[in-house]
């Protein structure tokens, strides 16, 4: 039988786009090259039987050039917290092999990378307001993080910029947008400032993307 899971992460990225990076508008990238940086708590899900909520994860990527050219790196990186059993459940999804190919996002960058990086273990310290689009991560040794949302430079207020893909996407129906700042050093070094960030919640599941509207877009109702 195969590998029953579900995961429902609330996950910030920073890549070094600028604010209309190629990944989610069908366009090249800002410069020619991507990095990205992705953390997330898992708030749902387990992998058979292995539970996996409170658990927290990263997943550090590199290419020379644009992503579909492909020889990117990977790293991921996995709350030390995680027993042996989660350990081995959470690489498994975020490496992209527990899903149907090119099913989840996981899965499509993994097939552009050439170097895959060990997989460290180590403590994830992530303060993510999805709704603020405010975050703050550090992963010691390895990233220091912080995001916040564009400032309307007319009256000095957030400037709320979002994203609702009813389908094309195999990574999120529905993200909030900001900047991010996101050193990395170690096997991925990299950096960028006041780049791309978005807040997503990543729901996936052995079949991929689970389209099912994530808590924060209660207002889309009204």
């Amino acid at each position: 039988m195969a590998d029953q899971w579900v995961i429902k992460s609330e996950t910030y990225d920073n890549c070094n786009c600028a604010l209309n990076c190629g990944c989610q508008f069908n366009l090249p990238s800002s410069y020619g090259y991507c990095e990205s940086a992705f953390i997330g708590r898992i708030v749902e899900g387990h992998f058979n039987d292995a539970p996996l909520a409170g658990l927290k994860w990263a997943g550090l990527y590199k290419w020379p050039g644009e992503i579909a050219d492909g020889n990117g790196r990977r790293q991921i990186v996995i709350d030390e917290r995680a027993d042996e059993a989660q350990r081995a459940a959470l690489e498994a999804i975020i490496s992209g092999q527990a899903c149907e190919p090119f099913s989840n996002f996981f899965s499509v960058f993994a097939s552009t990378c050439s170097e895959f990086c060990e997989t460290l273990f180590l403590p994830i310290d992530l303060e993510a307001d999805l709704e603020a689009r405010t975050a703050r991560v550090d992963i010691p040794g390895i990233l220091k993080s912080t995001a916040s949302p564009k400032i309307n430079e007319f009256n000095g207020e957030p400037f709320h910029i979002a994203l609702a893909r009813r389908s094309g996407s195999f990574e999120f129906t529905y993200a909030e947008l900001g900047l991010g700042t996101t050193s990395v050093t170690g096997d991925l070094e990299m950096a960028f400032e006041d780049s791309w960030a978005h807040f997503c919640v990543h729901h996936f599941n052995q079949d991929g993307l689970v389209r099912e509207r994530s808590r924060f877009t209660a207002w889309l109702g009204a």
